[in-house]
């Protein structure tokens, strides 16, 4: 059974991130059970028989992505190493990938951004939003771990809208930006100047002083 097991795994995982790869590339309306099946390099019967119906399959791989990101950050950089690293340098290195990572999956997020809210109120849209705020709180938490130097009154609430500020800068320049010829000569050319002005404004916002970057 351990084998026979192990490739029903195998299969799951691989039907999953054909699912997340198809949603990011296509959004909502363009995947497809077919289509994530070829990718998958299944049958759509194969996958009709894990998942009655597509929003189930969707549901499942964006859970799983949550909660793998959850725990790829909580082992990646622990309570206790955030505490020894300054301020100013975990802000930067965060808010750097941030924006790295939203320019490269800008389709994925705007596609689970709208799953979500079309499932508002159901029990997947409060696992899904409960997973995304436990990692944002752990975010948080970290953040104000490495910042003893924090000069704000309410040190993590100060820090928790300063990064809700610095994701929604990225929604509106990133994910969805509209018309892009809108923000031409108002906003920093590249994306690491736009991690650095980010990451100035972040900063200062806690009152954290910090070296030229």
């Amino acid at each position: 059974m351990e084998p026979q097991q192990a490739r029903s795994r195998e299969s799951l995982g691989k039907l999953l991130r054909a699912a997340v790869q198809v949603l990011g590339h296509h959004g909502v309306a363009g995947t497809t059970i077919p289509r994530v099946a070829a990718l998958a390099g299944l049958t759509p019967g194969a996958v009709y028989r894990r998942f009655r119906n597509k929003d189930v399959l969707l549901e499942t791989a964006i859970l799983r992505i949550l909660e793998d990101q959850d725990e790829h950050l909580r082992l990646s950089l622990t309570m206790e190493t955030a505490a020894e690293i300054p301020l100013p340098a975990l802000a930067e290195q965060f808010i750097s990938r941030l924006v790295l990572s939203y320019r490269r999956n800008a389709g994925f997020l705007r596609a689970v951004r709208q799953f979500l809210q079309e499932k508002a109120g159901t029990s997947f849209w409060k696992k899904g939003t409960k997973l995304e705020m436990k990692t944002f709180e752990y975010v948080v938490d970290m953040l104000v771990a490495s910042g003893a130097e924090i000069k704000h009154a309410d040190p993590r609430a100060a820090t928790a809208l300063g990064l809700v500020m610095v994701i929604g800068t990225l929604w509106e320049v990133i994910v969805s930006p509209g018309d892009a010829k809108l923000w031409k000569g108002l906003l920093p050319t590249d994306d690491q100047a736009l991690g650095r002005e980010l990451t100035r404004a972040f900063l200062a916002y806690l009152g954290v002083e910090r070296k030229a970057m």
